[in-house]
């Protein structure tokens, strides 16, 4: 092997969206703080976003989480999303990819009948607590970090779609939270791709028309996703989160899920210690509870608690040659979109 640089990965899934974890060959990245890591990720080098998530190594339908050491003393592991656009700082289904990873391997040690695992990410603290047997995760707790609400009901001007409203609310990164029916669609697997090119020109153009800001971490300046939802009773909500450059969320979606929690809270329609079901486009569900009430920078907040569960399914040890002319990674439009081809 004439490998320049070598990478072992985890392959997990939770309910379907795939959460890659890099467990070795990244020695570390400059930055106090997580936070200072993935803003050292996204302006200075992407090369390992990079190298990971786009072809030939990668593919548009997957997260690749980096496993870091904590920078807080609270915390027994760091991570951060790599995704196809640029490194995000948090996000539930792959945070139940990171805590199976680091139970079922060993990194960790697994307790019976239940594991508490505290990791660091860009957007804080998240505890997981994890119910384990026989040496394995059989569901994964994530008490999320606070969530709360910046507009309801705000009205966005589209050519597509008229005037819509939309809410704006962060669980971890900033939603934009899009009843489905405003689009005339359902969310069902037959109408994912217009589902994906409708919530990634939504993103685009709600961040022209709105300003957010996290009152703690001021990095965390834009609406990341928009999030489609569609009541079915008091308790289950469909939930359809679209990401750049133009897909679906295969899983419920944990932070969108605590964003949504954070709108009905803001609305009176759930108390605390109520369960409610997000259930994915494909029929995956997480577990959601409201745990209790708080204040962020001055705001009211939600302590969301979701659950879910994970499957490692393969494990793979990525290299590059110093002679691959496409150590660089590509994008082409057919898959990833005329904005995203290069």
């Amino acid at each position: 092997m004439r490998w320049k640089k070598t990478l072992q990965l985890v392959d997990v899934h939770c309910e379907g969206e795939i959460g890659k974890v890099i467990t070795a060959g990244v020695i570390g990245i400059p930055g106090e703080t997580m936070l200072d890591k993935m803003n050292h990720i996204n302006q200075v080098d992407d090369s390992l976003r990079r190298l990971v998530t786009l072809e030939p190594r990668g593919c548009l339908q997957m997260s690749v989480n980096l496993l870091l050491p904590p920078t807080r003393p609270e915390a027994q592991a760091g991570f951060i999303v790599l995704q196809a656009d640029k490194a995000h700082p948090m996000s539930g289904s792959n945070c139940i990819c990171v805590v199976t990873a680091l139970l079922e391997l060993g990194m960790l040690p697994m307790q019976e009948p239940e594991t508490s695992v505290v990791l660091d990410t860009p957007a804080g603290l998240v505890t997981a607590r994890a119910q384990c047997a026989d040496g394995r995760c059989l569901s994964v707790s994530l008490d999320m970090v606070p969530s709360f609400v910046e507009h309801l009901d705000l009205a966005i001007d589209t050519e597509a779609f008229g005037t819509i409203k939309a809410d704006i609310a962060f669980g971890g990164v900033y939603y934009a939270l899009v009843d489905v029916e405003q689009v005339g669609l359902s969310i069902a697997p037959q109408h994912a791709r217009e589902l994906a090119a409708a919530g990634v020109a939504l993103k685009e153009l709600i961040n022209r028309q709105v300003s957010v800001q996290h009152p703690l971490f001021a990095a965390l300046d834009e609406v990341a996703y928009v999030m489609f939802r569609n009541r079915l009773d008091d308790r289950t909500y469909q939930t359809c989160t679209t990401l750049p450059p133009g897909r679906v969320d295969r899983s419920p979606c944990g932070t969108g899920s605590s964003a949504n929690l954070a709108t009905l809270a803001a609305r009176g329609l759930v108390e605390e210690g109520a369960q409610l079901v997000s259930r994915s486009t494909i029929g995956g569900e997480f577990q959601v509870q409201l745990l209790g009430h708080c204040e962020v920078g001055g705001r009211p907040a939600v302590l969301p608690r979701i659950t879910g569960r994970a499957w490692i399914y393969g494990i793979q040890q990525l290299g590059v040659d110093p002679d691959d002319p496409l150590a660089a990674g590509f994008m082409l439009s057919d898959t990833w979109g005329p904005a995203f081809a290069q």
